[in-house]
């Protein structure tokens, strides 16, 4: 079931006082049927938080409409200003610090194979292996090809989890 939010220009007005918390000196914002932004100046640098329904649900999210999200991004700033306000962070600070994180490690090809975005154990790859066999296997509608590479990507994929 999709979380109900309130409606926009209730979300409108709590950006209005986020961004007076935060100090921004001016700012600007959008929202459409599947998308939304927010952008602002703070100390003369610009931010800009972009969220979509299509993000919110590749996340787990259950979300419909564009104004959710909205909703959603307002609600991360507020946190933000919570964040500054308790002398936790200021935005500059967390936004530099994520900027000085190491890029994010990317996965072989066959664990992309076999629909992984995180480092399986062996035991998963062989179960995913064979969920996903039963459908790419010639005798099952697939096709010679499609097994090949899903069985290909299992071995490789086995390989280097035992390493």
């Amino acid at each position: 079931m999709a979380k109900q939010y309130a409606e926009p220009a209730a979300y409108e007005a709590k950006l209005e006082k986020v961004m007076a918390r935060l100090g921004v000196e001016s700012y600007n914002y959008d929202w459409s049927r599947f998308a939304c932004w927010v952008e602002f100046r703070i100390k003369g640098q610009l931010y800009r938080f972009e969220h979509s329904v299509e993000n919110a649900n590749n996340h787990g999210q259950n979300i419909r409409y564009g104004s959710d999200v909205f909703a959603q991004v307002v609600l991360t700033l507020e946190d933000i200003a919570r964040m500054t306000e308790r002398g936790i962070y200021e935005l500059q600070t967390w936004i530099c610090g994520l900027k000085a994180l190491p890029a994010a490690s990317t996965l072989p090809e066959c664990f992309a194979v076999l629909q992984f975005d995180a480092l399986p154990t062996a035991e998963e790859i062989k179960e995913r292996y064979r969920q996903l066999s039963k459908s790419s296997h010639p005798d099952s509608g697939g096709t010679a090809e499609m097994f090949k590479k899903l069985t290909d990507a299992r071995d490789e994929a086995l390989i280097y989890v035992n390493l």
